[in-house]
């Protein structure tokens, strides 16, 4: 797909966790095409201390509004400092970058499962299959109640099943521990989130004898495959996440 570098207007910023700010920007032309599971790199304009593009999955497109959301967990400098920009601020971003999630195939069951901010990308994901006609199925992990991310977003576009590690908001437990995965059967899983999660649920996903697909976090400073600082070692060899991913047939993944 063909990559632009656009100064995005910001139309809010929304503080919707104490970590947490969604990111709501828009453009005076129609925004390019953008897959579930792309991502974009913003710059980040007045740190010192922030010198490289910060990678920030897509968290939704809203085509009526011609809006891209960003789920930005504010963890370092730079993402503080995207913290504070303001309605009407300009946000330089490269989109759309990396590869997206299998497009799921008509009355294929898949199950969306993520954790922290790695729920991100599967919003949109869910929005695309709702769109399709399709119903996904999102399984959401947190520490606490407090910590779930845009519940209410997710219910909008399929069935939405909790845990929590306090067991303060639906099943105690982690992801992979859900009553679901015994209930019903799916034929793929698509996650996102912790490397530790993602490996856990990628063992089910073999167990079971599931199809799934991994979203990887790696460090991502230019998002074109140049830097290097983001190689994953695969069974094709060592690959840039940031152009041969971030998706990856887990199947493919070394991390065992």
């Amino acid at each position: 797909m063909k990559k632009y570098i656009l100064d995005l207007k910001v139309l809010s910023v929304t503080q919707i966790h104490a970590r947490y700010v969604l990111i709501k920007l828009t453009d005076s032309q129609k925004l390019p095409e953008m897959l579930p599971g792309q991502f974009v790199e913003v710059r980040v304009d007045g740190s010192p201390t922030t010198f490289l593009r910060r990678p920030i999955s897509i968290n939704y497109v809203d085509r009526d509004r011609n809006e891209l959301w960003l789920l930005v967990a504010t963890v370092g400098d730079g993402t503080r400092k995207l913290a504070q920009l303001q309605a009407g601020d300009m946000l330089n971003c490269v989109l759309p970058l990396g590869n997206g999630f299998t497009p799921v195939k008509t009355g294929e069951k898949v199950l969306l499962i993520g954790g922290g901010v790695g729920v991100a990308p599967l919003l949109y994901m869910g929005a695309a299959m709702k769109q399709a006609g399709q119903e996904p199925t999102f399984l959401l992990g947190a520490r606490t109640a407090q910590d779930l991310l845009m519940i209410d977003e997710f219910k909008k576009y399929g069935r939405v099943y909790v845990t929590t590690e306090d067991g303060s908001e639906g099943e105690k437990g982690f992801v992979t521990n859900h009553s679901i995965l015994s209930q019903e059967q799916f034929d793929r899983i698509s996650t996102c989130g912790p490397t530790p999660m993602m490996k856990a649920v990628a063992r089910l996903a073999v167990a079971k004898g599931i199809a799934c697909e991994a979203s990887l976090e790696n460090l991502m400073a230019c998002g074109l495959g140049a830097c290097l600082c983001c190689v994953e070692k695969t069974t094709e060899g060592n690959v840039c996440v940031c152009k041969d991913g971030p998706v990856f047939n887990i199947q493919s993944l070394l991390w065992e």
